[in-house]
């Protein structure tokens, strides 16, 4: 049997991920600190690990004992706009817990490693959709990590033979996600607030662009990449290709949850304004299939959402810059 770490696994996108290797028969074991995932979102089937990929002796025990074939690495704290603010926390988490996971899988001769970075890597791109030769430019320290991890993960192919594929998935939304924290994941954050009977908010005139994607088409192809040989050492675009403006989103949440699209508007914050990609390679590798559209994927996450109620991880208190923090996110 095929074994698999999952980092990230309670988590959001990590813990579709775990389910789809279990559908798929492999062993699978999950490393999360709890600090943004929940242990009930661990699939049956899993073994789970708490722990942090900060913890280098942990990382390194563990890699020593399951000896696994393939790392799936899903953990990180992916709040762009507020990574401008949480520069050690970020570099720390993001970047440095990496590439301790990275060495380790090195050391183990794991067969191939799975990185989910992120379209954050583009920044503002001439061109739409952004293509996988679009050159990076991030405008986040979130962005700024996840390229570093994907330069490493490169030069560790030519200097170690260690195998990877990267995913730069984007805006993705579904079951299983966190809804109570209020600096990522602006569809979860729209249902929170209609939850509690509060207005929307979105920063600036909700002009911005994206295209959201539902978890259910992107954690099957991150699981099975590992069986597809030509994959490896590629990066690929993963997600939806319509996109929305934010005021778009915002209609469309209030209609999945059966509420009046109540709005009111933050002073913009500096983002991206208009972000979304070409995902013709990936098709091209593991072929194409019909996404679930907007108002579905939406429908199914609000029911999930009626279901399970609001829930909150831990409460981030560790602001390092206070110049130009948002004033929305003050209280």
């Amino acid at each position: 049997m095929e074994k698999a770490l999952v980092t990230g696994g309670a988590g959001f996108i990590g813990s579709h991920v775990a389910e789809s290797l279990v559908g798929l028969g492999m062993q699978v074991t999950v490393l999360d600190d709890l600090s943004g995932g929940f242990l009930d979102n661990v699939p049956d089937g899993a073994r789970f690990v708490e722990g942090s990929v900060n913890d280098m002796a942990l990382v390194n025990d563990l890699f020593g004992d399951e000896k696994f074939d393939y790392v799936y690495h899903l953990a990180a704290y992916a709040a762009e706009g507020l990574s401008h603010f949480i520069k050690v926390f970020n570099y720390q988490n993001n970047l440095m817990g990496s590439i301790h996971l990275i060495n380790a899988a090195v050391n183990h001769n794991v067969r191939c490693f799975v990185f989910t970075s992120s379209i954050a890597v583009y920044g503002t791109s001439p061109v739409l959709p952004m293509t996988e030769e679009t050159t990076p430019h991030p405008e986040d320290s979130y962005g700024i990590a996840k390229l570093a991890v994907e330069q490493e993960l490169r030069v560790c192919k030519e200097m170690f033979d260690l195998n990877y594929v990267v995913f730069r998935p984007h805006n993705v939304y579904g079951e299983h996600q966190n809804i109570g924290d209020k600096y990522r994941n602006v569809v979860g954050i729209f249902m929170n607030q209609l939850m509690q009977q509060k207005p929307m908010t979105i920063f600036g005139d909700g002009q911005q662009r994206r295209a959201f994607t539902y978890i259910g088409d992107v954690a099957p192809i991150i699981a099975e990449s590992v069986h597809h040989p030509a994959a490896y050492n590629q990066i690929f675009n993963i997600g939806a290709d319509q996109h929305f403006s934010i005021i778009e989103l915002a209609e469309a949440v209030a209609r999945a949850m059966g509420c009046e699209a109540e709005i009111i508007h933050s002073p913009e914050r500096n983002e991206v304004q208009l972000a979304y990609s070409s995902h013709d390679k990936v098709q091209q590798f593991f072929g194409r299939h019909d996404p679930v559209s907007l108002d579905e994927g939406l429908k199914r996450m609000a029911d999930w959402v009626k279901l399970h109620g609001v829930r909150s991880s831990k409460k981030f208190e560790q602001i390092e810059i206070a110049k130009n923090f948002p004033r929305a996110w003050i209280n």
